[in-house]
């Protein structure tokens, strides 16, 4: 299981800026370990932001991200104190769903 999204989210002026820190290790599936066998690819394939249910960006990752994905955005519409979920799913299957305040 992965470590939660690191979330900022913050109302400056009419937008709300996002930061996110999605720990993962993003194994791109070509690099090797000590007895020279392949580390299996294991990296995220899509994800979303969502501000009260409506979706504010999405995207999908290959295996060129490098470990833990920063973002950082902004959207309009956003108040202090409203809710923002992050989703994301890796090519295993995995997933993830991280929440924050806008502060």
């Amino acid at each position: 299981m992965s470590a939660p999204t690191k979330i900022r989210a913050s109302l400056t002026g009419e937008s709300v800026e996002v930061r996110l820190l999605m720990q993962h290790e993003m194994e791109n599936g070509r690099r090797k370990d000590a007895a020279g066998n392949l580390i299996p690819a294991w990296f995220i394939t899509e994800f979303k932001v969502r501000h009260l249910g409506q979706v504010v960006l999405e995207g999908q990752f290959g295996t060129s991200v490098s470990k833990n994905p920063y973002l950082v955005f902004r959207f309009r519409g956003g108040s202090k104190g409203d809710m923002l979920s992050v989703t994301w799913m890796d090519n295993r299957g995995d997933s993830r769903v991280d929440e924050a305040v806008i502060s």
